[in-house]
């Protein structure tokens, strides 16, 4: 099975306005059978309502529920990493879980955050 990938909010969003590299990335991931991952505090940032094209995404991706641990992982990446937020750190830690890349709008909200998961790609959508 391919690596996995971890979707943070600024990909749903891209993937919802249709923007065209996130449906590369997309498409990519479904073709190699790579584990498609939205953490459920994503989901709730991301969620504005139902669409066709949010259901389609969801209905891909398994929708992971924040569990105590993953929750204590990013707990301690905050407390190491100033100005990180409990989102990124939750992704980040849920990705770091599964040895996932993350997908972002925005890698710079990231950047900090990787010097405490080392070994977590995040690649720009």
């Amino acid at each position: 099975m391919a690596q996995g990938v971890t979707f943070d909010s600024g990909m749903l969003i891209a993937l919802e306005r249709r923007k065209q590299r996130a449906w590369e990335v997309y498409r990519r991931a479904m073709e190699r059978l790579a584990p498609i991952t939205i953490p459920t505090p994503v989901l709730g940032e991301w969620w504005r309502g139902r669409s066709d094209v949010c259901e389609a995404i969801c209905a891909s991706a398994r929708l992971e529920p924040l569990s105590a641990s993953v929750a204590r992982i990013a707990g301690e990446a905050m407390a190491k990493v100033p100005g990180a937020t409990t989102i990124d750190a939750f992704v980040m830690a849920s990705a770091a879980s599964r040895g996932d890349v993350v997908y972002t709008g925005d890698v710079r909200e990231f950047q900090a955050l990787q010097a405490y998961f080392a070994g977590v790609r995040v690649l720009a959508v």
